[in-house]
């Protein structure tokens, strides 16, 4: 700990030293940045690490040689992109945050919604995502992974007469799959596309449609218990490519003008 109090000392120090020059008006504008810049650096070279205490604002404004104000800018900067904790009061101060990789998902998505990806490309994504995801499930998913997709394809069975709870279902299958591969980046991207790409409401969903959809899900599921990696990502393609053409066709519907009558 006390190793990387020192660290982060000299890194404050040496960018001060850098930027001595730097006219007041452009200094004033990048101190805030310059700082989060700093501990993200920091961390990503691992002289930071998860739980290291970093200080308060009072004390990174006096290592680096701003305000109050400035440090506190850039702690709250450091907070809201989850990579700082912060505790208030007496004792109080910043340290590096527990890692939180579903802060990462939900961001992806607004970015990827804020862009205008299309469905297209998002299903793409997905299609590599899940079957990778599929495979990994059959090599390293645990008995109590197997348990738990059986008892989504039970619960899925009970919802075939309601298409949204059938669709939050099939959401979760699928999600727990990835989680059976426990490869937790390809959960966190996973989750980030479900957000984008996953209907909240599926109105064309059929209950003949929904029965295949389940009858794939339990096929997966006996591969992924056989150990069958290589075909349980085939499977998995198909049924992605499947799921692509509705999305698709279900956007275009949407997005069709509605006739107008005068």
């Amino acid at each position: 700990m006390r190793a990387n109090i020192l660290a982060i000392h000299t890194l404050f120090d040496a960018d001060r030293s850098e930027h001595a020059g730097t006219g007041l008006a452009a200094r004033g504008a990048t101190l805030s940045s310059r700082i989060v810049a700093e501990v993200r650096e920091a961390l990503l070279d691992g002289r930071l690490k998860p739980g290291d205490f970093i200080g308060g604002e009072k004390e990174i404004g006096a290592r680096s040689g701003v305000s109050r104000i400035v440090a506190r800018d850039a702690l709250r900067t450091l907070e809201a992109s989850g990579v700082v904790e912060i505790k208030v009061g007496a004792g109080g101060g910043a340290r590096i945050a527990c890692g939180n990789p579903r802060l990462f998902a939900e961001a992806l998505a607004v970015q990827l919604t804020l862009a205008d990806v299309s469905i297209g490309e998002i299903l793409d994504a997905q299609r590599a995502i899940e079957c990778l995801a599929s495979e990994l499930a059959a090599r390293n998913a645990t008995p109590a992974d197997i348990r738990a997709l059986d008892a989504l394809c039970d619960q899925a069975e009970e919802r075939l007469g309601d298409a949204d709870a059938f669709t939050r279902a099939s959401l979760a299958f699928h999600l727990a799959v990835a989680e059976a591969s426990h490869n937790r980046v390809l959960v966190v991207q996973l989750i980030s596309l479900q957000h984008v790409a996953w209907p909240r409401r599926n109105r064309t969903l059929t209950r003949k449609v929904a029965q295949g959809i389940l009858a794939t899900h339990r096929a997966l599921l006996r591969l992924i218990e056989a150990r069958d990696a290589d075909a349980a990502r085939r499977l998995m393609n198909e049924h992605v490519i499947m799921i692509k053409g509705r999305r698709v066709a279900e956007r275009r519907v949407k997005r069709k003008p509605a006739n107008v009558c005068c």
